[in-house]
């Protein structure tokens, strides 16, 4: 089973899953690109984000925070660890969090 397909498996228990698949689900070239800049300035320490696309290592991460995202750019993890904050998979995040309680959707 495809990421897509597991998240509108999940989506049918809780909406947040079903809008990520949304997201997934149109043109690779209409996906997603964030900056950690732009998450740095979004988010508060320990929060937990998901980008429906590819994360980008322009800026700086001066906190803790958890990204769950498509793809990411071979500098994004050093500067994340390097913050304290932690690269996971959105299938993880999915795992990790059934409800998808406090986890920010950013595009």
């Amino acid at each position: 089973m495809g990421l897509i397909e597991y998240l509108r498996k999940e989506g049918t228990k809780q909406p947040i899953w079903a809008r990520l698949a949304d997201d997934l689900s149109g043109s690779r070239k209409n996906r997603s690109e964030v900056n950690l800049d732009k998450i740095n300035g979004l988010t508060k320490a320990k929060d937990t984000v998901v980008v429906a696309g590819k994360v980008l290592g322009n800026g700086t991460l001066d906190h803790e925070v958890t990204i769950a995202c498509f793809k990411a750019s071979v500098s994004v993890k050093e500067k994340v660890e390097k913050a304290r904050g932690s690269m996971i998979t959105i299938t993880e995040l999915v795992e990790k969090n059934p409800k998808g309680t406090r986890v920010i959707i950013l595009k």
